[in-house]
């Protein structure tokens, strides 16, 4: 059943079976650190490469959760997952080693709200019975591949995110959990003109404020009816934005707004306006949201990873930077 004409009302209340985060070492000095599952000591994560060390990453926090739920990969009818390299080489190099059904997502940065969305879809249909929804992300491989070369050691603007290191998985089932996906709002793609590719957070917070006006206005829910709309990595500055626009239309949400990418750096790690990246959204949800809806201090949250849909050519050409959010609302039956 549809609420309105963007969001999907999943009646069958596909379920949050487990979730599982792995971190890099600068993500784990910040202030998330007590709620991830692992930690690297070295970036590397013992490869000979970067790309190698996502790739790690990112089975390691399918295995993580598959393992959490007390299943083994058999038991997985479909793993979704994807990241931000090119044709999404970490997510299918992850699945040849897996033998699980695979559907590979893009969506830039918000690429984990679509996997959660054709998982629960998928489960809800009556189709499966249990899927994963992973993505990752690796500072060093990002940024070579959309920046610059790593050995220039080039200084970030002010307006500038840290990609994050690590990986995020949500094992979603048919049931076994008081955690479910409720319903989703499938996002639009904004453009707003942007053309900086180190200024994302301007770029995605215009979609990020469509997708969640939309979904308010499809469910005729209030700010309030959540107790946190999350976005995934508008940083700073993005953030402010979007509360902005949001505010023109009349809504005001920063009191009950966060922003995964603001949360998981701080001062003391020279990130100012915070961190992005595939991963950003599935580490925060997957360590800290998680944890506090499975203890019962959250019981409705609106989780909106945000994307910058931009490509090293794109830019090369002067393209603008076209962004899409997708909003995924979970909530917590008493038990």
């Amino acid at each position: 059943m549809n609420f309105g004409t963007q969001t999907i009302r999943f009646n069958n209340k596909p379920r949050v079976l487990s979730g599982y985060s792995i971190v890099g070492p600068k993500e784990s000095m910040g202030p998330l650190d007590p709620y991830f599952h692992k930690r690297l000591r070295k970036d590397d994560f013992g490869q000979r490469s970067y790309e190698k060390a996502e790739c790690k990453l990112h089975m390691s926090a399918i295995s993580g959760a598959i393992i959490a739920a007390g299943m083994t990969p058999q038991d997985i009818d479909v793993n979704i997952g994807g990241d931000l390299l090119n044709q999404i080489i970490t997510s299918s190099f992850s699945a040849r080693e897996l033998d699980i059904s695979f559907i590979g997502m893009y969506s830039a940065c918000s690429t984990f709200g679509q996997a959660l969305i054709v998982g629960a879809a998928l489960i809800d249909g009556g189709y499966i019975r249990t899927a994963t929804a992973s993505t990752s992300s690796h500072f060093s491989t990002a940024e070579r591949q959309y920046r610059y070369p790593l050995e220039l050691g080039t200084q970030m603007t002010p307006t500038a995110q840290w990609t994050v290191t690590g990986a995020g998985c949500s094992l979603l089932g048919k049931e076994g959990s008081n955690i479910f996906v409720e319903s989703a709002t499938i996002g639009k793609v904004v453009d707003f003109g942007i053309s900086d590719a180190n200024n994302m957070g301007a770029a995605m917070a215009p979609a990020a404020a469509k997708t969640v006006l939309k979904h308010l206005q499809d469910t005729s829910r209030s700010v309030d009816y959540y107790d946190h709309i999350v976005t995934g990595d508008l940083g700073i500055y993005g953030s402010r934005l979007f509360l902005k626009l949001l505010e023109s239309e009349g809504i005001k949400a920063g009191a009950v707004h966060l922003d995964c990418g603001a949360m998981i750096y701080d001062k003391k790690q020279r990130c100012p306006q915070g961190g992005s990246g595939a991963g950003c959204s599935s580490v925060v949800f997957n360590s800290y949201f998680l944890h506090h809806m499975r203890a019962g201090a959250i019981k409705r949250l609106l989780l909106v990873p945000t994307g910058a849909l931009l490509s090293k050519l794109s830019s090369l050409q002067g393209e603008t930077i076209p962004g899409i959010a997708n909003a995924v609302a979970f909530e917590r039956e008493d038990e």
